[in-house]
């Protein structure tokens, strides 16, 4: 067992539930009370489309989101290094599928680890079985989330093969908030939806099994893996699931108040040199504003 298994089993295995619920209190709860990074902005702009297609005050909402989950929620790497740039595409990927919910807080989460590749069951990042991406945490896992640091870059780099791994293990969270993780979100769906919810799952399995679907074969192994996967494809190409899955795109609108395929999902592609406009929009110089920690 190599030495990133044993870290995770000891701390892991540290925090029981009571400590969690502690932990998490209301009273516990941080709001920023400071502006926003402008080296954060600039990773925003560089690296999530989401971010890109709002409008002004959307952006600062989303900005504001971020900065909370990150006084909230720390992110560790084990036998890897975290920067900024980790730590705010794991708040982003938290911050897009809640977007519509300003006062949505993790309550489950505390900790974000990353691990430098896939792992096993057994925590393990060398040797056999090691498949596994992110998971969230459960019994003596609770209150963390553990991902892989190349999967969650390669959620936001690779923007158009419907995979998203941090998404993924977000909405895993969110699922599991009603009390299970069952495919079947409860506190976002209502109750007259939830029955049509899961009929349209079971005929949407049916063709992934049947291989008629364009839909992650992984999102047929269960119906708690079906919810995250087409989340994962509905937050990176929803103009592609409106068109091919209509009616599972509609109930998706339903459960997270957001109509993706109205918004223009693009990356920052503009070359920005030290004199150009910052892209933040503050109407100074990049050297002088965004870029000043590279130019100082």
């Amino acid at each position: 067992m190599n030495s990133i298994a044993i870290f995770a089993i000891v701390l892991l295995g540290g925090i029981g539930a009571l400590a969690i619920q502690k932990l998490l209190t209301t009273e516990s709860w941080q709001k920023p009370k400071s502006s926003f990074p402008k080296e954060w902005r600039r990773i925003l702009i560089q690296k999530v489309n989401f971010y890109n297609a709002l409008n002004k005050n959307e952006r600062n909402l989303f900005e504001f989101k971020v900065q909370e989950f990150l006084l909230n929620c720390k992110v560790t790497g084990i036998e890897v290094s975290v920067n900024d740039t980790d730590k705010v595409l794991v708040a982003a990927s938290g911050v897009i599928p809640i977007f519509k919910f300003p006062k949505w807080r993790y309550t489950n989460l505390f900790e974000v680890i990353l691990y430098p590749a896939m792992f096993n069951l057994d925590f393990e990042t060398t040797g056999p079985d090691r498949n596994i991406l992110g998971m969230v945490g459960t019994g003596y896992m609770e209150g963390k989330m553990i991902l892989s640091k190349p999967a969650l870059h390669h959620g936001f780099d690779n923007d158009t093969d419907k995979r998203n791994t941090a998404i993924h293990e977000f909405i895993h969270l969110i699922d599991k908030m009603d009390g299970s993780i069952d495919g079947i979100p409860s506190l976002l769906l209502e109750q007259p939806y939830l029955i049509p919810w899961i009929d349209l799952i079971n005929h949407k399995m049916d063709d992934i099994y049947e291989e008629k679907s364009d839909i992650n074969p992984y999102g047929g192994s269960k119906i708690s893996e079906f919810f995250p996967v087409v989340c994962e494809y509905f937050f990176e190409r929803p103009k592609l699931l409106s068109s091919k899955h209509p009616k599972l795109y509609k109930m998706l609108v339903e459960i997270f108040d957001q109509d993706m395929d109205e918004r223009n999902l693009k990356r920052s592609t503009a070359k920005i040199g030290r004199n150009s406009p910052c892209p933040c929009n503050s109407g100074m110089k990049f050297k002088k504003c965004c870029g000043r920690i590279h130019y100082s």
